[in-house]
């Protein structure tokens, strides 16, 4: 016993506790963290193993930069799709659903002057017939211009032609841009006692769109319209070489209805030309739609020499470049491009990994 009465401890002096400094690593866990310390610069650091200052864990680096590589490498990989797609697409938009055109003479002014660009719709006469006032676009082949050599039935041509197309390169000098005036069994005559032009024996009024001092024709003609085809005008009607510069051809000086490729519906150049092509009140009036008992033939002999003079070389419209189809078919690309890619990941993501 000591003097306190108490007997010494049958247990030798606690073991000193071991410097934390000293701790070792154990299997599988790792080191064991040390107690933080102020450094130099006033910061603290832990006394356990850990990466160097300023460095991060190399895996997760390697993991990042090899996403990032793949991304690089899918983007690459993915861009000639997405251009392919874009071209097949707005190749598809300007053969079946809108096309830029320029117009190069004045055989339309003022509602289309020279060096507008107008689009015209490939889809609306799938959905409704032509209208009298129409303004059309369409092919003189064969109905016009019976001269002109065979369009090339290479399939490569065509392709090439189309792609041309696109950017406003190629020109076809068989491609008319005019009013429609009279349908399929309608009556044109002119004129009437006051100088008009009569459809089914009503009048039009044309002072709306026709060229400012212009008569509505100077060349007298009296035509029932063939089953099938339209009789067509410009708006400039003193150069404006229409359906009454064609009255000696098959038909009168008419057109196919098979021939029209569609219907102008917008100026988008210049942009202080920009307007829609609206069809004139004029022709809008219910007694056009009655059927001339009168009947009338088709005029016969051509058209007068004064006339022949007056009218213009009948320079074709040539289509031009526009941006919409290929803008058209960058967009509709873009979701074609995205959703296979969406499938392509599905895919791999499926298979058994190794």
């Amino acid at each position: 016993m000591n003097g306190d009465g108490f007997g010494s401890p049958p247990w030798g002096p606690a073991d000193p506790v071991p410097d934390l400094d000293d701790t070792q690593a154990m299997p599988g866990l790792g080191s064991v963290p040390g107690p933080t310390r102020e450094n130099d610069d006033g910061g603290t650091a832990s006394d356990g193993e850990g990466p160097p200052d300023g460095e991060g864990p190399r895996d997760g680096e390697d993991r990042n930069g090899k996403r990032a590589g793949k991304r690089r490498r899918s983007f690459w990989r993915e861009l000639p799709v997405l251009v392919v797609v874009a071209l097949v697409l707005a190749l598809v938009i300007k053969a079946f659903a809108i096309q830029a055109f320029f117009i190069p003479s004045g055989s339309m002014e003022n509602t289309l002057e020279v060096n507008d660009r107008v689009l015209i719709n490939k889809i609306v006469y799938h959905l409704r017939p032509i209208h009298r006032g129409d303004i059309i676009v369409f092919d003189g082949t064969g109905s016009w211009d019976f001269d002109s050599p065979p369009a090339s039935s290479n399939i490569f041509s065509k392709a090439l032609g189309e792609l041309e197309g696109l950017v406003g390169v190629s020109q076809d000098s068989n491609i008319y841009i005019k009013r429609v005036i009279g349908l399929p069994g309608d009556h044109v005559v002119c004129c009437n006692a006051a100088g008009q032009i009569t459809v089914n024996g009503v009048p039009l009024s044309e002072s709306s769109y026709l060229y400012p001092g212009n008569k509505p024709s100077t060349q007298k003609f009296n035509i029932t319209v063939p089953a099938g085809r339209l009789w067509v005008m410009g708006d400039h009607r003193l150069v404006s070489y229409d359906s009454r510069g064609h009255m000696g051809d098959p038909g009168g000086g008419t057109i196919p209805e098979s021939a029209v490729l569609g219907r102008a519906f917008v100026i988008i150049w210049p942009p202080s030309r920009w307007g829609f092509l609206n069809i004139p009140a004029t022709f809008e009036q219910p007694r056009l739609n009655a059927s001339n008992a009168a009947g009338g033939s088709a005029a016969a002999g051509g058209s007068s020499a004064a006339l022949e003079a007056a009218l213009d070389n009948g320079t074709p419209v040539r289509p031009a470049g526009s941006p919409l189809p290929l803008a058209l078919g960058f967009v509709g690309a873009v979701p074609v491009t995205w959703l296979q890619r969406r499938l392509r990941t599905r895919r791999r993501s499926r298979q058994p990994k190794p």
